[in-house]
Order: structure tokens, then sequence, then C-alpha cells
């Protein structure tokens, strides 16, 4: 009798135990990329894990650069497997299971008013995400992020101007029944306004809980008025807040970045802090892009500062979005990120914070880092040398 695949894991009986540096092989993926030999569920274009390949690895989900070239410049490959699972292998040798992510069926619907309901969310593996405004002040302006790719599915036609609360809350209604979304992450593009989108987004999440009861976390820059931070909090749409600075570097802000360049780490620092007083530790986080040609030490200082007043720093590698200004940028290398993602992975355990704490959003999910399994990889180096600047 054939042993049947894990669902999630893509592992069968008899496999043996998982690899033993599973964040160590997450990171290398993210890096080279993999080639794969059947279909795999995409992202491409826009904001978000753009181009790239949905798998769930050993049962941990995740986002990685995928090519079909044979002859592509990765020595990664996913190859299925007899049983109808999959296997990541390297120069034959199979390093993990692998399940490959299939398309939503929520997908196939669409608004009574003729809007599909792809164009309104995408399910990125088991949580639902949406950018209720894909439109920024600093788009096609000289304050672009070069890394950002907002403005990129709106003029594709993958996606609509503005989505409302009610269509958001018919769209998680259906994910959650049909595909099993745990939680939903809701971004937006800033504003001129002084609550920056603040106030939309957190009204948008709170049509979402009142009608699928899922945990959401909301997306937004500093407002001009901390004071809005209580409204939004009032409001109740949010388990969590993502509150992205990019980069802790301020000369790598200034170029890739100059509008929260001009906003100010440290402004970043006091709308965290009372972020944290309202939604707690470990539920207010910040992405951190790797491979913009930072500072390693500063970096790793401004986690370390961010985790001391309870802010979960989600480091990622650079992952370039197609049309976007960072387009032809390599992401940085493995060992590289995986270095600063020891360094900053000791320093979140001796505070006591993990992606555990998180209830929503990039933090829960984990899918475009591979911080949380390095610091579930034990040993873990309390300080790492310092890493080599990125190519």
């Amino acid at each position: 009798m054939t042993a049947v695949p894990d669902t999630h894991t893509g592992r069968t009986p008899g496999d043996g135990p998982a690899p033993p540096d599973l964040g160590e092989l997450i990171s290398a993926l993210q890096s080279h990329g993999v080639r794969v030999e059947a279909p795999v569920e995409r992202r491409t274009g826009g904001a978000g894990p753009s181009d790239s390949g949905m798998l769930w690895l050993e049962g941990r989900p995740v986002t990685v650069p995928t090519v079909t070239d044979p002859d592509a410049p990765t020595p990664y490959v996913l190859v299925p497997e007899d049983g109808g699972g999959n296997g990541i292998y390297r120069d034959g040798r199979r390093l993990a299971g692998v399940s490959r992510s299939r398309r939503p069926r929520f997908y196939d619907l669409s608004t009574a008013d003729g809007v599909p309901y792809e164009k309104i969310a995408l399910l990125h593996l088991d949580s639902l995400a949406s950018t209720v405004v894909q439109a920024c002040n600093y788009w096609n302006t000289a304050d672009q992020c070069t890394f950002c790719g907002i403005g990129v599915s709106l003029d594709s036609g993958a996606t609509i101007a503005r989505k409302t609360p009610e269509q958001l809350a018919e769209v998680s209604v259906a994910a959650r029944d049909l595909d099993g979304v745990v939680d939903v992450t809701l971004t937006t593009g800033s504003s001129t306004a002084p609550d920056r989108g603040a106030r939309y987004v957190a009204r948008c999440g709170r049509a979402v809980k009142d009608a699928s009861g899922l945990p959401v976390e909301i997306q937004f820059e500093p407002p001009r008025d901390l004071g809005i931070l209580d409204e939004v909090h009032r409001i109740g749409g949010a388990d969590a807040v993502g509150i992205h600075v990019e980069s802790f570097d301020p000369q790598v802000l200034a170029r890739v970045a100059p509008g929260k360049f001009r906003t100010g780490i440290e402004t970043y620092f006091r709308t965290w802090e009372r972020a944290v007083e309202l939604w707690g530790r470990g539920r207010v986080s910040t992405y951190v892009i790797l491979g913009m040609g930072e500072d390693p030490e500063v970096t790793v200082e401004g986690c370390r500062r961010a985790i001391d007043i309870g802010v979960y720093p989600f480091v990622v590698p650079l992952r370039p979005v197609a049309g976007s200004l960072m387009a032809d940028q390599r992401p940085p290398s493995s060992e590289y990120s995986s270095r600063i993602y020891r360094r900053v992975a000791a320093h979140m355990s001796l505070r006591g914070m993990s992606a555990d704490d998180a209830v929503a959003g990039c933090a829960r999910c984990q899918a475009c880092s591979a911080i949380d399994a390095v610091q579930r990889t034990p040993p873990l180096l309390q300080i790492g040398p310092r890493p080599p600047d990125p190519a």
C-alpha cells in the first residue's frame, strides 16, 4: 500500500525527521529561488509576496521565487514524488517535503455587482490579504519607495482602486468557509490625510471581524497625531498593527524611501511605543528589508531597540517586484540574511518574544521570512559575527 503524504507537509510516513536546520533552508530558497517541475500557485506583480510560489515546506508556510527554466541558476528543484507528494532536492538529495498550494476556491466567485473576489483580496497560503486603497501619495513622485509595487497591480487590471468594508467582509467569509483562512491582513497606501489612511483601513478591519470573526492586522504609516492611534484602537477593527519602517539605516531609507525618511525613524519609535501601549507586546510589527545596502550593525541594533519596546521586527530579504524601481536588483545572499536572522532572533528569545505573540498579519504568517524558523532551531547564536556587506 502506497503511503499518502500529509496535506500540509508533503511528507509521507517513513520519510524520517525534518531537516535539522529548516531556517537555513528557507533562507537559501528565498535567496536562490527554486526551479519547479510541477505547477505551483503563484502571486505575480503588485505588493506583498510578489512573483513567488506559495508552498508548505515541512508544514511551514513559505513564499519563494520560482522558475521553470531548466537552465535557471539555482541548485534547488521542486520535484513531484511517487504517491502524490513533492520534495525539495539539491544535487539529487532530498532536503525537505513540500505541499503545493492550490488555486483558492473563493477566486471563482464575484460580488453581486460583478467584481471578482480575486480583485478584492488574495490568499497568501492560509492568510487573506488586501490593499484596501490601491494608491499611495508617494507613487510616481520623487518620494516613491523603490521596492514597492502598489501601482503595478492596479495598472494591470488585477485589482480595483478602493475596496469597501462590505466587499472585504463578504470575501473574508467566503475565504474562511471555502479555503480555511485563519486571519486577515489589510494594508493601504499612504495618504496625505493626518491619519495617513489609518481610520479607513480600521473600519474595513472592523467589518471583516464582525462578518467573519477572524483576527485582523491592519497596516498604515505613522499618523501625524498619535491620538489617532487611540481612535483606531477604539474602532476595534484590529487585533494587531503593522507600522513598517523598512530599514533602520537612515542613509538607505533616504535613498529607497524618501517619504519615510522624512517621517523619521524616531517618529516610528514614538508611534510604536504608543501602539504597544494600546495593542500589547508582540502585536505591533515592522518590516525590516535586507539587501538594500544597509549597515548590518545599524540594522541589528534597530531591531534590538524595537524588540525592547515590544515591537516584532519582521526581517525579510528583498523580494524584487516586477515593475518596481528595484525590479532588477538581486535578493541578498542567504549567508548574509541568516547571520542577521540569528542575531535578531537571539534577542527576541532573550526578551521572551516570538511569532506566537502575533495573532494576525505577517508576523503570524511568517511565509516571507526565515526568522521564526531560525529562532526555533537550536542552538541559537547569541552574538554572531558581523555579517559581510551584501553584494
